[in-house]
């Protein structure tokens, strides 16, 4: 297992420097310039050309690569053209809600797809299965602006039941935590509120989570659903099924214990794949629900032109990515030793 791991650690180095390279490259062909952009239209060439000069916009095209290699492996992803603050600090601030939605989100899309897959297929063309399949279609089909404005509405307007926006009341504040002889805080309103035993801050800011969350995780929970179906359906027919039945195995553990687990190959690419996406950033969703997270902010910055933002950002969602995609690796030869010796 451990050489296995270390081939495919091997595999994501040149992945990451292709990925800086289009980063880095794309980046540049935006329209516009961002020393004017800081400056604004009424800037004068000679302010224009010190900006500039500043900036290292000025070097050759390879300086300013190498300059942004550099950086990157020391751990600085620059600063913000526009409000001078380190890129690293405030992802650091705000990746946390970012991973704390997509924790939850994807939590709900496992919870209710796997189930609602592995019953579809073991009652075939029944009701549930009529039914588990029109929710999936419609889960996939549903525009998230749609259903996040639906979900404020009902559940928050008219039934007064959960909170619509924001991470937690802006009465509540979440103490430092004290671990070790040392103060620090995650960024995350739930570990901190866990680790500092503040009950009313993890109800509260679970209470918000929960709407955004549902939000999220509605598209991946039905293609996970669809998925599981398709391959609990694959594997229900094999001969080594029929065999266990045929032995007299109760349903449960012929599905448990044989089915589900040669199942879960294709599952767990979804999943993998949907982490990813859930962890890059919901613009729509942060937007609706005004959670602060990196997709409304890389957004914004796109729309300013703060290079440093989008470079570092889309950097860390890339590596991110790249991390998930190692993690799915590990997992198939964890769940089918066979893939390791390939």
């Amino acid at each position: 297992m451990t050489r296995y791991i270390i081939k495919r650690l091997l595999t994501v180095i040149p992945v990451l420097i292709g990925i800086s390279m289009l980063v880095f490259g794309f980046i540049r062909l935006i329209p516009g310039d961002v020393a004017t952009a800081m400056l604004g239209e009424r800037a004068t060439p000679q302010m224009v050309a010190q900006m500039r000069e500043q900036l290292g916009l000025d070097k050759p095209i390879y300086q300013q690569y190498l300059i942004y290699v550099e950086r990157v492996l020391h751990g600085d992803l620059g600063k913000s053209v526009l409000r001078g603050d380190p890129v690293i600090v405030d992802l650091t601030r705000r990746f946390p809600a970012t991973l704390e939605l997509a924790f939850a989100a994807m939590i709900f899309a496992i919870i209710v797809g796997v189930p609602a897959g592995v019953i579809s297929a073991i009652r075939p063309n029944s009701v549930f299965d009529n039914i588990a399949r029109l929710g999936s279609l419609a889960g996939v089909s549903m525009p998230i602006f749609w259903l996040g404005v639906m979900l404020s509405w009902t559940v928050g307007v008219q039934l007064h039941l959960l909170p619509t926006g924001g991470r937690i009341n802006p009465t509540l504040a979440i103490g430092p935590v004290h671990l070790f002889g040392r103060e620090f805080t995650t960024n995350s309103y739930i570990v901190d509120s866990i680790l500092t035993l503040n009950v009313v801050t993890f109800v509260d800011a679970t209470r918000h989570l929960i709407l955004p969350a549902i939000c999220l995780g509605t598209i991946p929970m039905a293609i996970i659903a669809r998925m599981t179906r398709s391959a609990m359906l694959e594997v229900l027919n094999q001969d080594y099924i029929r065999t266990a039945t045929a032995k007299g195995l109760r349903e449960r553990s012929v599905v448990r214990n044989h089915a589900l687990k040669n199942a879960m190959l294709p599952v767990v690419t979804v999943v993998g794949l949907q982490v990813g996406r859930l962890l890059s950033g919901a613009i729509l969703t942060e937007t609706i629900f005004a959670w602060p997270g990196i997709g409304s902010w890389l957004y914004d910055s796109i729309i300013s032109r703060d290079y440093p933002i989008v470079q570092g950002t889309t950097m860390f969602i890339a590596i991110i990515f790249v991390l998930v995609n190692l993690l799915v690796d590990v997992l198939y030869a964890v769940l089918d030793p066979r893939i390791r010796f390939d």
